[in-house]
């Protein structure tokens, strides 16, 4: 299966992990990724706040290439605000004329054109867990994840791309739940899954900053997660490079690692660890990793006890706050 190839700013830095995990991953799944040529930076969130047809341009200009060098082929973005800025870009050229002409005017100077809708824009997520299928990675797998207890983080920007026909639910996404448990992992309640990590919200106000990524930490925490998954890599840095602030700034103690789903899918399919970029976290997975079972876990059957019909408090659930 053959995909343009959007990588943005942060798989060259500190995304690498992640870009290194995927190129090792496709050699098994049989995933041809043609990496848009001369592509440049989305503009992340902020240009959008300052100037929103400069920033359209900027991200329509990565689709006219991507158009003029891939054709019909779908184009895939790893990066979560890489995925909303493609996919917002096509949809708002395409819903509003004015838009649509500014932006090609702009990209006239530059020897080239975009129409709406030539471009297919999907997050890496989606063609896991669609086009290549779950049965198709259960088929790889080599080394099932068996009792690592893992709590799957989307993020905000993935799962709501508004109006802009979301692959997953916008409120309780669960395709990378079911990946992880494909992969033999355990997946716990993580309420918080699609709650926003702050963004760039370190380098405005840290203070806010950190309650937002200590109520993540915390969630994950209270569920007995072993360890955090995501897609995103300002999620991945936030939660990871910010726990030590977290720690000092609230007086707690956690040290939970965040790893990309591709590293794991790459750890299940047997490819080492060095391979998948492991060892280049802040927070070290290697104790997470170190609670892998090489037996399945056993089944435990279920006791039903009876209920009254009423008097019965109503369950309870960690504290998110």
């Amino acid at each position: 299966m053959k995909y343009g190839y959007y990588p943005g700013c942060s798989m060259e830095k500190n995304a690498r992990s992640y870009h290194t995990s995927l190129m090792a991953i496709a050699e098994h799944l049989d995933l041809d990724f043609e990496e848009v040529e001369d592509w440049n930076c989305c503009g992340a969130t902020e240009y959008f706040a300052i100037n929103d047809i400069p920033a359209y341009a900027l991200v329509g200009r990565n689709l006219a290439i991507a158009s003029k060098q891939n054709g019909n082929h779908k184009l895939v973005a790893p990066c979560s605000a890489c995925f909303l800025n493609l996919k917002k870009t096509d949809h708002i050229m395409a819903e509003h004329e004015n838009v649509n002409e500014k932006v090609n005017i702009a990209l006239e100077e530059g020897g080239l054109s975009y129409q709406p809708g030539t471009v297919s824009v999907h997050h890496l997520l989606e063609i896991i867990v669609k086009d290549v299928g779950l049965e198709a990675i259960e088929e790889k797998i080599q080394r099932p994840l068996y009792e690592l207890r893992i709590a799957p983080y989307y993020g905000c920007m993935v799962p709501r791309p508004a109006d802009m026909e979301s692959f997953d639910d916008p409120e309780h996404p669960t395709s990378m739940d079911n990946l992880m448990e494909t992969l033999g992992a355990i997946v716990v309640d993580f309420p918080l899954k699609a709650q926003c990590c702050g963004g760039h919200m370190t380098q405005i106000s840290e203070e806010t900053a950190l309650e937002l990524i200590r109520r993540l930490l915390k969630n994950a925490d209270d569920y007995g997660a072993d360890m955090i998954s995501t897609l995103c890599p300002m999620c991945q840095l936030n939660l990871d490079a910010y726990q030590d602030a977290v720690n000092a700034h609230f007086g707690t103690d956690y040290h939970i690692p965040v790893m990309y789903f591709t590293q794991l899918i790459g750890l299940a399919f047997g490819i080492p660890e060095k391979e998948l970029g492991f060892g280049k976290e802040i927070v070290s997975a290697q104790p997470a990793l170190g609670k892998i079972s090489e037996e399945p876990p056993q089944k435990k059957k279920r006791r039903r006890r009876p209920r009254r019909r009423t008097g019965l408090p109503m369950p309870t659930m960690p504290e998110e706050g």
